[in-house]
């Protein structure tokens, strides 16, 4: 998965070209991270797999950046009228993100209005930042992003994911100057983002940079891959996936970039498992 902007070609192919999309099942209840281009294959995988039957979907957007919305005019179920999405907002009363796909589908950006849509769309929140949706307990916290920006947790039955792209681990760390000197110590993001992410079966985590890229693009909202897995090692994170590639990042790249960050956890003495997010993949969480 690409962030920032569509990468198609021969460089990307293996991981795939399109913006984010991630979708999260839980026993029929389907859950829908972002509306990048991702979002339009998802779309008609799942019309293929209703075969006509009522569609119903909770949707959650970290934050309102093009390459996280830009695929939803083409999601193939919001034009469908059995369909019903709940778009959901971090607290009560956030209707932000409703009101801006309603926004981007105006006749200067796109040819259907929002309200041309077949489907029932509404918004939704999540109280405090915790609700419990259809057995499913999800959780929201604020990431370190330009523009705001949150990470989503789903829990159900012991098992726990989290989806937190698009935040700057690196400008929140509890032991920034000391990380800045020696390279080598375990960087140490704050508190509470940790508990967040604890125990957590899958992490899905910005990690767009490399080590030799990020002094570039200081403050653009984005983390090295190497402080995602500090992440993941002190949260004792079971799986993380690498997430958001940067957009010049060819997939030969992208198997460099992953290769330091293992390397990184045997330094670290920590256990999680790391693979770089691919369009496509399907992983099932077993009991």
């Amino acid at each position: 998965m690409r962030g920032s902007i569509p990468t198609p070609g021969h460089r990307t192919s293996r991981y795939g070209g399109n913006t984010p999309c991630v979708e999260i099942r839980v026993n029929g209840t389907r859950f829908i991270c972002d509306g990048g281009t991702g979002i339009r294959g998802l779309g008609t995988q799942l019309m293929q797999e209703s075969r006509g039957a009522p569609i119903s979907l909770h949707m959650l957007f970290s934050h309102a950046h093009w390459d996280h919305i830009q695929g939803f005019p083409f999601f193939g179920p919001a034009y469908v009228p059995t369909t019903r999405i709940t778009v959901y907002g971090a607290r009560d009363g956030d209707t932000r993100m409703y009101r801006l796909l309603n926004g981007q589908q105006l006749s200067d950006y796109f040819p259907v209005q929002f309200s041309d849509l077949g489907a029932h769309i509404e918004p939704g929140h999540l109280g405090d930042g915790h609700r419990v949706i259809e057995g499913v307990a999800v959780s929201a916290i604020p990431v370190a992003h330009p523009g705001g920006c949150y990470a989503f947790r789903f829990e159900w039955e012991g098992r726990r994911v989290v989806y937190a792209t698009d935040h700057e681990l690196d400008q929140v760390l509890t032991n920034q100057s000391r990380s800045r000197l020696d390279p080598g110590v375990l960087r140490r993001p704050p508190p509470d983002l940790v508990e967040f992410c604890r125990g957590a079966d899958l992490l899905i985590c910005d990690g767009q940079y490399t080590e030799a890229e990020y002094p570039k693009h200081i403050g653009w909202g984005h983390s090295r891959a190497t402080s995602a897995v500090d992440l993941a090692v002190l949260a004792d994170v079971k799986r993380l996936a690498i997430f958001h590639h940067d957009p010049m990042q060819s997939d030969d790249d992208v198997d460099r970039k992953i290769e330091h960050c293992r390397d990184r956890v045997l330094r670290m003495q920590g256990g999680t498992q790391v693979f770089a997010a691919r369009e496509g993949v399907e992983l099932k969480m077993g009991k």
